[in-house]
C-alpha cells in the first residue's frame, strides 16, 4: 500500500470518528433524568427531566403525587456550556424566554449543572428508546370520521407540548408571550402494539389523579401521532400531535 492510499484510509477513519463523536455529543441528553441532589444535599422531591434533541421539560412532585413546580423550553449544549430558554416555568416566570447558561459536565449516566448559585446532580434513568420518544406539539382535535380540524400554527406563542423518553412522559400548556400557564402532567407510559397507556405521576390541576392509568388507541403516521381514548375527566379525547423538529 503506497503512502497516498494510507493517507486516504487514515483521513476517512478520522472523519468517521469525528462524525460519531459529534453525533454522540448531540444525543447525550436524550432520555429522562432524575434529580439526585442540590448543592450536595439529597433531593427531597421527585424531579424528572426529559430531553429530546432540542427540547426539555421537567416536573417536580412529592412522593404522594402532589404537584410542586414545572418548566420547559429549548436547550443548547456547547462544550461545557448548557443554555436553557424557557417557554414556561411555574416557579420563576422571570426567566421565560430569557437564556440562562450553566456549566455542564457529564460522566457516564451522571449529569452536573452548575450556575445561578446552585449545583444540581442528575442521574439518567431512561435512554429514550421508543418510536414516540421526542417532543410533540398539539396539532388539532380529530372528529369521529378521523379527520383533523384546523391545525394550531407552530409559531403561535400559545402551545401545548408533550415530551416522551422511552418510558416517561410530560405535557404542558402555556403561552410564552403572556407567561400564562394552563397546566401540566406527567408520569410513565407503556406502548404495546397500537395501545398507549399512561400512568399519571402528577397532575397540576388535580393531585387526586396521581396513580391512575389511561389507555389510548395509538397510531403514528409520518410526523403525526394520533391517539384516541378518554381523558382524566372521563370525556372522549381524539387528537393529533405533530413531531417538533425545530
Amino acid at each position: 500500500m503506497n503512502l497516498t492510499n494510507r493517507f486516504i484510509i487514515l483521513f476517512a477513519a478520522l472523519a468517521l470518528t469525528c462524525l460519531i463523536s459529534v453525533e454522540s455529543t448531540s444525543q447525550d441528553l436524550r432520555g429522562a433524568w432524575k434529580l439526585l441532589s442540590v448543592d450536595g444535599k439529597p433531593a427531597d422531591e421527585n424531579v424528572i427531566k426529559i430531553y429530546s434533541d432540542n427540547y426539555f421539560m421537567f416536573g417536580a412532585y412529592t412522593k404522594d403525587g402532589k404537584f410542586v413546580r414545572a418548566g420547559g423550553g429549548k436547550y443548547v449544549v456547547k462544550g461545557k456550556e448548557y443554555t436553557e430558554t424557557a417557554d414556561f416555568n411555574t416557579a420563576e416566570t422571570s426567566v421565560i424566554r430569557k437564556p440562562v447558561t450553566q456549566t455542564f459536565t457529564q460522566k457516564s449516566k451522571q449529569l452536573t449543572l452548575t450556575g445561578n448559585g446552585k449545583k444540581e446532580t442528575w442521574e439518567k434513568v431512561d435512554d429514550g428508546n421508543s418510536k414516540l420518544a421526542g417532543a410533540w406539539r398539539f396539532g388539532a382535535r380529530v372528529n369521529d370520521n378521523g379527520e383533523a380540524g384546523e391545525r394550531r400554527p407552530s409559531d403561535s406563542p400559545r402551545q401545548t407540548m408533550k415530551i416522551l423518553s422511552g418510558k416517561y412522559f410530560q405535557w404542558a400548556a402555556f403561552n410564552f408571550e403572556t407567561k400564562e400557564f394552563s397546566g401540566t402532567g406527567g408520569g410513565t407510559y407503556v406502548l404495546q402494539d397500537d395501545k398507549y397507556t399512561e400512568t399519571i405521576g402528577f397532575f397540576s390541576r388535580d393531585d387526586s389523579k396521581a396513580g391512575i392509568s389511561l389507555t389510548f388507541d395509538c397510531r403514528v403516521d409520518g410526523t403525526d401521532w394520533y391517539h384516541k381514548g378518554k381523558g382524566t375527566t372521563g370525556n372522549p379525547v381524539s387528537e393529533v400531535w405533530v413531531k417538533n423538529n425545530e
